[in-house]
Formats: C-alpha cells, sequence, structure tokens
C-alpha cells in the first residue's frame, strides 16, 4: 500500500468510529480530549479529521449522510419498479436513521453547520421521493398526485423529526416516525380504491 493511501485511510477509519459513536451519544457533551479518550487515539490523529472539533463534527455528519445515501441508493438501483423503488427508498431511509439517538438529532437541531448538513439531505431526499412519484405516476404504478407536493410533504415531516417535534406529539422515537412516514406515503400512493367523500 502507498505510504500516502494510509493517512486518507486512517482518516476514514477515525470518521467511521466518529459516525458510531456521535449517533449513539451525540456530540455536544463531547471535547476534542474526551473524544481522544474515548476513540484510544490521540489529538493528532483526530484533528487529521478536520482542524477543530466543529469541523471534526460537520465532517462527521456530513460523512453519516453520505455514507447512508450510497447504501439507500444501491437498493433502489436492485429494483427497476418506480413504485418498487419508492418503497424501497423510504424503507431504506427509515433504516439508515434507525441508529441514530435522540441525543444526535438534538445536537445536530442544535448546531448550525451541523443543521444545514441535515437540512441539505432532506432536500435532496424531497427532491428523490418527488423524482420517483412522478416517474411511478407517468408510467401508471402510482396513483396520479402532484409529485411535488409529495416531495415538499417529505420535507417537512423529516425536518420535524430532526427537530423533535413528531416525538413530543406522538411519542415515536426518529427510526419509528420515518417507518410511520414511509407506511403513509407508499400506502397513499400505492391505494388504488375509489375514494367517496
Amino acid at each position: 500500500m502507498p505510504s500516502s493511501a494510509k493517512p486518507r485511510i486512517r482518516r476514514e477509519e477515525m470518521l467511521v468510529q466518529l459516525r458510531e459513536l456521535f449517533l449513539a451519544e451525540g456530540f455536544a457533551s463531547f471535547n476534542v480530549g474526551d473524544l481522544a479518550e474515548r476513540l484510544h487515539c490521540s489529538r493528532t490523529t483526530l484533528y487529521a479529521v478536520a482542524p477543530s472539533k466543529e469541523q471534526i463534527v460537520v465532517a462527521a455528519v456530513r460523512s453519516f449522510f453520505k455514507t447512508a445515501a450510497e447504501r439507500i441508493e444501491a437498493r433502489v438501483a436492485a429494483s427497476d419498479d418506480p413504485a418498487r423503488q419508492l418503497a424501497i427508498y423510504m424503507d431504506a431511509v427509515a433504516s439508515e436513521l434507525q441508529p441514530a439517538s435522540a441525543v444526535f438529532f438534538a445536537d445536530v437541531a442544535e448546531f448550525g453547520p451541523a443543521n444545514e448538513v441535515y437540512q441539505e439531505n432532506t432536500q435532496y431526499a424531497a427532491r428523490r421521493v418527488q423524482d420517483l412519484v412522478t416517474e411511478g405516476v407517468k408510467l401508471g404504478v402510482l396513483r396520479p398526485i402532484h409529485a411535488s407536493f409529495v416531495g415538499a410533504a417529505v420535507a417537512e415531516v423529516m425536518s420535524s423529526i430532526q427537530r423533535g417535534a413528531i416525538q413530543a406529539a406522538t411519542g415515536l422515537d426518529a427510526a419509528e416516525a420515518y417507518r410511520h412516514l414511509a407506511d403513509l406515503v407508499i400506502s397513499g400512493l400505492t391505494e388504488r380504491t375509489e375514494r367517496t367523500v
């Protein structure tokens, strides 16, 4: 292995460990010394990830969402049925967020740069849902509906989940809330029975 690859590999290994720690326990309560102690590494190793605690947090949060998005898209690509792809996408989002604790979501909501990363990913998810709905409606496998509305509604619920508003209103943790959102979207778009007023 070229010596130039070693720092990059070590950085990726540290990001994995940071992601796991932050998802389980959040990040606001840790300083760099605490992180070095918990991860059994030096401060220098942590500073190879990013030059400050705040930037380390952002790098880890961004890494979490990037890795999750790659796994989600790999699952979606395994199907060529738009209705199935939408179901897979929504279910995969819920699965990827399963390890995220309430304290992680609270810390993300409170820390502006991490919250920006979350919001970027929420907007991406909304666009992805909108694209999948548009394709499904066009092919007649999803009932006709305004795809932009579905995307916007999904984004709003995702933001409410992250802020803790859904948990406060329902008692559902984030992963449970995402699963219910997935069920709601899929059942609503695949329901073929006539509705009466």
